[in-house]
């Protein structure tokens, strides 16, 4: 479940309001394995992996996701409140899909927590900004 903290976020409204988002651009997991883009995809934020290590994809695969670079692990976020965004993620490594909420903590930083049903057996991490 190593990449459920892996959640992005971002922004109700198209426009201006996307530029303006924290949570959009290229986020790495804390290991480094992962590299996802987070983006509008309409008036919701998904999140596309464009980078993984060998051993990401191997764990990814050994869980049923045969192609990691590509999939979208975030779906459907829509802003909770200022910096606080809810959707859900999707695990490659155990081919399931949880509930979550990432944080704005700072332009280069957020905090990713993903849960189970009804908000427990929550897992987080702190994802790091990667400058293009």
């Amino acid at each position: 479940m190593r990449l459920i903290g892996t959640l992005l976020a971002l922004s109700l409204a198209a426009g201006p309001a996307f530029a303006r988002d924290q949570s959009f651009g290229v986020w790495r997991n804390p290991s480094n394995s992962v590299h996802v883009r987070a983006q509008p995809c309409g008036s919701r934020m998904c999140g596309v992996v464009i980078w993984a290590s060998d051993k990401a994809k191997a764990d990814a695969a050994r869980g049923g996701t045969a192609r990691l670079v590509g999939s979208t692990l975030f779906r459907d976020f829509v802003q909770e409140k200022p910096g606080v965004w809810r959707g859900r993620v999707f695990v490659p490594d155990i081919n399931k899909t949880f509930s979550g909420t990432v944080s704005v903590l700072g332009p280069d930083r957020i905090e990713g927590k993903g849960c189970l049903v009804g908000r427990i057996g929550c897992k987080s991490q702190i994802w790091t900004r990667i400058r293009q």
